[in-house]
């Protein structure tokens, strides 16, 4: 049990917790000054005001042996990150690429060239599973140190039927064994593999008919997942692997929008896509689409600057009354940082969103996106107890606008300090 007192301000804690915010009521969040909070049985049971502390139903368990007494003050305690959009399972680094990128070339151009995620592929396909869950593991523990609690990784760096299932067992590996929330996601139709080159369709029908069908007998994926976008899959594509992950209950989310107007926002609205990701490609009709449909659009500011291109229009979305989440998109072509404070940050600085608005992105949105909002994603009583108490800062506006240093001083997920 942990008793936290003294807390400066408790931040996104309700009485009632929303599946997600969106529009102008993404700029509100909920927040007690001078409060307490009690966890037992790795969930929230109680928080209210200091000044209440006694007329708890737990009062009496504050101050017992069994009870560790946390005193949070100048300090705020948040609700721990959920980062919905990640690719951390992968085979050693991309620098050289990155190189190139300094040197002018583009995304797809290094993609033309064998480089991108074929390279990625080619260097996971030489990789053991044990080596592959070791380097994701330490991966893991860096996003939780610095205030992650639940996260979504997907496979699409195997490319066939034998290194897509291996990705999907070091991701079920690390459900076992890591304190995280985690979230699979299956993603055969991340490119097409060299040697299907002019034949596209035919590797599609590999992702249909052999992979699917094999991650489903093995309960290896919560969701399925395609690139849905200009040099990627099309529409077409995108349909027949939607439709197929369908009938084993995989349900979409999708890649989308990241290099042009693609129509993968309106077949991820159309075919009830959990998600759609990335949306630096965003109109009038895409967000006409969305609106209403229970899809979450997610940004991945990370990558837009990575890459230097262009952001999503998040304020466009905001006030057209659409929810948005934020992720880190950690992989390591595009986006080598799970450094969810940085995503605030450029949330605040590159797409212009409030404060507030970031971190109703990065924790009940983010939850939303990746299914878990009931358990995770903010203060409420009954939900898992993942949270960060920061170190001594003047508000929660200081988080995003101090960007780069690291706000998080101690980390709890499941119940257990696990750092600091």
């Amino acid at each position: 049990m942990i008793l936290i007192k003294n807390i400066k301000l408790l931040v996104q804690a309700a009485e009632e917790s929303p599946r997600m915010v969106a529009g102008t009521k993404m700029s509100t969040l909920p927040v007690l000054a001078d409060a307490f909070l009690f966890i037992k049985d790795g969930v929230i049971k109680d928080f209210g005001k200091m000044r209440s502390i006694e007329n708890s139903p737990f009062s009496r368990e504050f101050s017992g042996n069994e009870t560790e007494t946390i005193d949070a003050s100048g300090k705020l305690v948040l609700p721990s990150f959920c980062d919905s959009h990640t690719h951390i399972v992968y085979a050693g680094s991309r620098e050289i690429e990155y190189i190139d990128k300094i040197k002018g070339l583009s995304y797809e151009e290094i993609a033309k060239r064998g480089g991108g995620i074929l390279n990625s592929a080619k260097l996971l396909q030489q990789t053991s599973e044990d080596s592959l869950y070791e380097q994701a593991l330490g991966r893991i523990n860096e996003i939780m140190m610095k205030g992650t609690g639940a996260v979504e990784i997907k496979s699409g760096y195997g490319l066939t039927p034998e290194d897509e299932i291996k990705m999907l067992r070091v991701i079920r590996r690390l459900k076992e064994t890591t304190p995280l929330i985690i979230r699979s996601t299956f993603l055969g139709a991340h490119a097409v593999p060299a040697e299907y080159k002019g034949r596209q369709s035919d590797y599609v029908d590999i992702v249909v008919k052999d992979m699917i069908p094999r991650v489903a007998e093995e309960g290896l994926a919560d969701y399925i997942d395609v690139f849905c976008d200009r040099g990627f899959f099309t529409v077409e594509d995108t349909e027949r692997i939607l439709e197929a992950g369908q009938k084993y209950g995989l349900r979409g989310k999708i890649h989308a929008n990241e290099l042009d107007f693609s129509g993968g926002i309106q077949t991820g609205v159309r075919y009830n896509a959990l998600s759609v990701d990335h949306l630096e490609f965003t109109g009038e009709d895409e967000i006409e689409k969305l609106l209403d449909s229970g899809t979450m659009p997610t940004l991945l500011p990370g990558a837009a600057f990575f890459l230097g291109m262009d952001y999503p229009p998040a304020r466009k979305m905001i006030e057209a009354g659409l929810p948005v989440a934020m992720a880190s998109d950690y992989n390591p072509g595009s986006s080598p940082s799970g450094n969810m404070q940085f995503v605030m940050s450029l949330g605040c600085i590159k797409l212009r969103m409030l404060p507030e608005e970031v971190i109703n992105a990065v924790t009940i949105n983010g939850a939303y996106a990746m299914g878990v909002e009931d358990i995770t994603g903010s203060i409420a009583r009954g939900k898992t107890a993942n949270m960060f108490i920061t170190s001594e800062i003047p508000g929660y506006e200081f988080m995003p606008y101090a960007y780069g240093s690291d706000h998080v001083e101690k980390v709890i997920v499941k119940g257990r300090v696990v750092s600091k």
